[in-house]
């Protein structure tokens, strides 16, 4: 995948979440969105740089960047859980 084409996919991403804060009616969906991205990738960086004291460690690859970007906190929470049960 050329670099166009990821950024245009994390642009069109983007704009999404922008409209689904529009839809729940936020009073800052912009904010909302971009501090929820923000919020979701700290998590998985924080996940990682504990891993030598937690033992959980989460690949970071562009499914799991996307889907902490995309779900926050939460997603980084269901990454963990099923790398738990399934490895």
């Amino acid at each position: 995948m050329s670099n166009s084409m990821a950024c245009l996919m994390a642009f069109i991403v983007f704009v999404l979440l922008v409209f689904l804060q529009m839809a729940i009616k936020s009073k800052n969906p912009i904010k909302k969105a971009i501090t929820g991205s923000f919020w979701g990738i700290a998590a998985l960086s924080l996940v990682n740089m504990t891993s030598s004291i937690t033992n959980a460690v989460l690949p970071v690859s562009l499914l799991s960047i996307g889907v902490s970007a995309v779900m926050g906190v939460p997603g980084v929470t269901m990454l963990l859980i099923l790398n738990m049960v399934l490895i």
